[in-house]
């Protein structure tokens, strides 16, 4: 077995002991049960990889009725999700795995159809360009506001009660968070939104009401995270500097920071005469301050070390684990030439990958999946956005 980096311990916040440096990034299932609890099908799932990486974060959960995303997804919205959450939690941790989950609301980024027949809701009243048929979000009272900020709170109290040693919040790839922060979606005049500062109003006020939670619920080695997008291609939209000013004020208030990125080795999508890497913007902007995670097509044991190289703490893995979920354990035991590189249809079942998920693979991330059938050149995310960053994804 090589020596590598990203097989070495980490500490991540007051004793909070990771295994390894690898973190199975989250990723979309669509195989939750109506309601949000979660299926049969997904702690196979989970269980199937989670034994590998050091951290497992978990597909998105709503935090709220009117903010959830899609058909199939994770809840923390209500206390009837405790036992649920809890199973998946234990599922997660069964051999020394963290167990991060995922929460969120969706704003703009859904439809009437997902939510009860409901408009969907944002910062102000401003149509998403991607993708395409986006639906008219109502602008959110600030009542409502208060209300979903209340929401993140009791989503977190339920996590914690689940048993879960985090939560990560999802402030990328286009939802709510990034919505009230973006000059694009958030056009308000109030106290929620204005000038760059005044856009983090809501984050803020978010972080505040979670933090406030698990100080009083949780004990000292709970884990609080957040997820964020580094730009927008709308004009105007959030830019690379956005971001970096956002992710000071993040390093002062987190555990860790986790970036959204179809690729580790992308450079800024708005500035072409930017040729540094973003992920090295960031690790420059938090100067050592707090962990980062860095993600985006790692497939390779080298790319994984490439990317510690480049100065994260922690590397996490996506589309690879569907691949491969003993990924960590086949490195650990020299064993990397046997390391699945492609996917074949007819195995996803044997890979434990849940059969709505199989069909989400194929339709919405079929050219970087490495499917075995297919003849057409890998798709590479280093110079664009990745279809869960918000962009429409033409099939």
């Amino acid at each position: 077995m090589k020596d590598y980096n990203f097989l070495s311990s980490f500490e991540l916040k007051k004793g909070v002991h990771l295994k390894n440096k690898i973190v199975m990034a989250p990723m979309t299932t669509m195989s939750s049960f109506y309601n949000g609890m979660v299926t049969k099908d997904e702690l196979d799932y989970y269980a199937a990889r989670a034994g590998g990486p050091g951290m497992v974060i978990t597909a998105v959960a709503n935090v709220s009725d009117n903010g959830k995303g899609f058909e199939g997804e994770l809840s923390a919205a209500s206390d009837d999700m405790i036992l649920s959450l809890n199973s998946l939690a234990r599922t997660i941790q069964g051999e020394g795995s963290k167990a991060i989950l995922q929460i969120f609301h969706a704003g703009r980024k859904t439809f009437s159809r997902i939510i009860g027949g409901g408009q969907p809701v944002s910062a102000s009243a401003v149509k998403a360009q991607h993708p395409t048929n986006s639906e008219m979000p109502r602008e959110l009272s600030s009542e409502e506001i208060e209300t979903i900020i209340t929401n993140f709170g009791q989503a977190t109290k339920r996590a914690i009660l689940a048993g879960f040693d985090g939560v990560e919040l999802h402030g990328a790839n286009t939802y709510l968070l990034q919505q009230f922060y973006s000059e694009n979606s958030n056009q308000r005049t109030d106290k929620w939104g204005g000038s760059r500062d005044e856009r983090m109003t809501f984050a803020k006020a978010v972080i505040k009401e979670v933090k406030s939670v698990i100080n009083e619920h949780a004990n000292d080695s709970f884990v609080l995270g957040y997820r964020l997008s580094p730009e927008e291609i709308e004009n105007p939209g959030i830019k690379l500097e956005d971001s970096l000013y956002f992710v000071d004020y993040l390093t002062k208030e987190i555990d860790y920071i986790h970036i959204s990125m179809g690729s580790y080795k992308r450079t800024s999508l708005n500035d072409n005469s930017d040729s540094k890497p973003i992920l090295t913007r960031f690790i420059e902007t938090v100067d050592g301050r707090k962990p980062i995670i860095g993600v985006g097509s790692v497939e390779s044991p080298s790319d994984a070390e490439e990317v510690l190289n480049i100065g994260p703490s922690l590397v996490g893995i996506g589309r690879e684990l569907l691949r491969e979920p003993n990924w960590v354990q086949k490195v650990q035991s020299g064993d990397e030439v046997s390391i699945r590189k492609n996917i074949s249809a007819s195995d996803m079942d044997q890979l434990a990958i849940p059969s709505v998920m199989q069909t989400y693979l194929k339709e919405s991330f079929h050219s970087v999946m490495h499917f075995t059938t297919d003849t057409q050149e890998i798709e590479d995310y280093s110079n664009q956005m990745a279809p869960m960053e918000g962009i429409e994804k033409k099939l």
